[in-house]
């Protein structure tokens, strides 16, 4: 059976139900509350007929029990009953002396007789509501004593009305009842079809056997996967994210809460809000992610948001090794490159006999060094800044760019984290090429030193400036925001993260990369980048005084 009809016609017998109950609570209580309502009204008149002052003085003047009933017929005291009845549609009012002879009746015939019930209890001063079958047949009947000037009992009032137009009025309100719950009836069932529809409409058509299988593949699915899963639903919700969503994006019981509320970085956040096919680089705490949201609409309802996260950190990291890995390959070709031209220049030299110019040529050989054209690079003994250094100025020249070291350009030791610190590097760099490129005079100067600090090593500070147009932003530290990059084209996973990954990468390892000079027409220069890394240069003194601390151990 399809949940749509399960579910109206639990809702039809639900309705069924309380209205029978509430039915049957009314019917059986109907007959017992006319009869009590007729009642106090038939004791209403009696009390009424009885302190009417013609009554009174009628029934005190007609005493005994031998009373004529010719001359009770036109008496007051019936004419004033039978009024009262006519007006109040009563089936009787019967009035009685203290001897319980009838004055006034109904049938003139019953003038003059005795009554035909008890009437011990009224005529000894008390009101009496009974249900009793006299000569008129059966009633339910209010008594009421007459009393005299004296306060004494003087006679009776009766008023009676008829058990038949009793049932004939519990009839009426049962029929009124059984209306009413019809009109319930069937505004509950246009009501369960109504909600029936929406309930349709809510599970997708699904019936229950769908949906707990449905919930049934979610949780697998979900807890399977190796990315991360966040849903949100049309009103900003979530509804539904895995665990590697929580830990890729740093969220704590995210399932129930607002997405606004949740802790997305703004660049995740935008995404979340605007349906991305086309994965998204974001920096999450110290994780790099690619992120892509599809908005879900079916059968024209919009169901929400679902958002996928991939973990690129593992990636970049290796990007970043492999692009040091380039570069000082690079540097070792542009090496043999050049050492074999100056081989081929010596050999020429010689074969032909010219012996002197062959020696002047090797004296400035080692004159200069092998250099590569970069000036100061021999201030720079740390090998992997030496080649990364040559490489980068090599790379310069091919974009018409000049690089130079900065006079106070001194590095000794040996760096402990050469990926972190090329990488930085090179991205300043590159920037900064880039920016120069073009320019009058491109020049880029890069300047790197060490200097001691409160920790292991020594602290390599690096100064890069440019000879371009300088950070375009108002803020300048904008440049540092995902996403934000004043390069046109397209690339995987969207421009803007190279700088904030850079500084990413600093503050990792306690340090920072931050804007000295934004440059501009104004100053004009390029801009100046100072990045302080701790810890990622290790000096002679630096690993003496570590292996003491350790044998001292």
């Amino acid at each position: 059976m399809r949940l749509r009809t399960q579910v109206l016609l639990l809702q039809l017998v639900v309705i069924a139900v309380s209205l029978g109950v509430g039915f049957g609570a009314v019917i059986s209580g109907a007959d017992d509350r006319v009869r009590e309502e007729y009642g106090q009204r038939a004791l209403a008149i009696a009390e009424t007929v009885a302190v009417d002052p013609d009554v009174v003085a009628g029934v005190g003047s007609h005493q005994g029990t031998s009373l004529p009933a010719t001359d009770l017929v036109d008496g007051p005291v019936q004419r004033q009953a039978e009024a009262v009845r006519r007006a109040t549609s009563a089936l009787f009012i019967v009035i009685a002396n203290a001897d319980g002879v009838r004055l006034a009746h109904p049938d003139p015939v019953e003038l003059g007789k005795h009554v035909s019930t008890d009437a011990d209890r009224v005529l000894s001063g008390k009101t009496d509501l009974t249900t009793d079958r006299g000569t008129l047949g059966e009633s339910v009947r209010g008594k009421v004593p007459i009393r005299g000037a004296g306060g004494q009992v003087i006679g009776l009032v009766s008023v009676g009305v008829s058990t038949g137009q009793l049932a004939g009025e519990s009839r009426r309100d049962i029929l009124t009842t059984v209306w009413i719950a019809l009109g319930a009836m069937a505004i509950g069932t246009i009501g369960s079809i109504l909600l029936a529809r929406r309930w349709q409409r809510l599970t997708l058509g699904l019936q229950p056997d769908q949906l707990a299988e449905l919930v049934r593949n979610q949780g697998a699915v979900l807890h399977s996967l190796s990315d991360g899963v966040l849903a949100v639903d049309a009103t900003g919700v979530v509804r539904v994210a895995n665990e590697t969503a929580c830990e890729l994006l740093s969220l704590h019981h995210p399932v129930g809460r607002p997405v606004d509320g949740i802790g997305l970085t703004p660049r995740v956040r935008r995404v979340v809000s605007t349906p991305t096919p086309d994965p998204i680089a974001a920096t999450v705490g110290d994780r790099i992610v690619l992120v892509s949201s599809h908005r879900i609409i079916t059968e024209g309802q919009d169901l929400g948001t679902v958002v996928s996260v991939i973990d690129r950190t593992d990636f970049e990291a290796l990007a970043r090794e492999n692009d040091s890995i380039q570069v000082m390959s690079t540097a070792l070709r542009a090496q043999r490159h050049e050492t074999a031209n100056r081989m081929h220049v010596l050999a020429g030299l010689l074969r032909h006999g010219h012996v002197d110019d062959a020696l002047d040529y090797l004296d400035e050989l080692t004159g200069t060094g092998a250099s590569g054209g970069l000036d100061g690079i021999e201030n720079v003994t740390e090998p992997h800044l030496h080649a990364f250094l040559e490489a980068k100025a090599a790379h310069a020249r091919e974009h018409g760019v000049s690089l130079r070291l900065g006079d106070q350009t001194w590095v000794t030791g040996s760096l402990t984290d050469p990926v972190t610190v090329t990488a930085v590097v090179g991205n300043l760099l590159d920037n900064a090429i880039e920016a120069a490129a073009g320019s009058t005079d491109a020049e880029v100067e890069v300047e790197i030193l060490t200097d001691s600090y409160d920790g292991p090593g020594e602290v390599l500070w690096v100064t890069v400036a440019d000879s371009g147009a300088g950070i375009p932003f108002s803020d300048p530290e904008q440049i540092f925001a995902e996403g934000i990059t004043t390069k046109t084209g397209a690339v995987p996973g969207g421009r803007g993260m190279g700088m904030s990954i850079v500084r990413q990468l600093a503050r990792r390892i306690g340090g920072e990369v931050r804007v000295a000079d934004p440059g501009g027409r104004e100053s004009g220069h390029g801009a100046v980048l100072v990045a302080g890394l701790p810890g990622v240069i290790a000096t002679e003194q630096t690993t003496e005084q570590t292996a003491e601390d350790e044998s001292d151990d």
